[in-house]
């Protein structure tokens, strides 16, 4: 049975280390319309999306949890996998990830979005 899942979009290789563990903050712009954001499919994608690149195939390689979101600080680099630091981001804070062990390919999209996908 198919369920419709929340799912953000994030360039190779950070969905990936999101899947593993080792990235537990994802640095954004902007901030959710609400928080929690509870069972949010990360979707691991090759481009940088923007307003002229807006969409792409990617595929789903975890289900997580956005507990809070903080203004970015510059000693979260090593948590965010960041090779460099720059003011006025916002950090995602990670939690209760499940890594899919079979990524299957879904679209990739700008901010928020909806897939439908059967129930993982």
């Amino acid at each position: 049975m198919k369920k419709k899942y929340p799912a953000l979009s994030i360039v190779v290789p950070s969905g990936s280390k999101i899947a593993q563990g080792l990235k537990t903050l994802e640095i954004r712009s902007w901030i959710p319309e609400q928080l929690p954001l509870k069972d949010l499919v990360i979707v691991e994608n090759t481009q940088l999306l923007s307003a002229e690149y807006t969409e792409e195939m990617g595929k789903a390689v975890a289900i997580v949890d956005i507990e809070s979101v903080h203004p970015w600080r510059e000693d979260e680099c090593a948590a965010a996998c960041a090779s460099d630091w720059a003011e006025g981001y916002f950090a995602w804070v990670i939690s209760n990830v499940r890594p899919i062990t079979q990524p299957l390919g879904v679209p990739a999209k700008r901010k928020i979005y909806f897939i439908d996908i059967d129930h993982l």
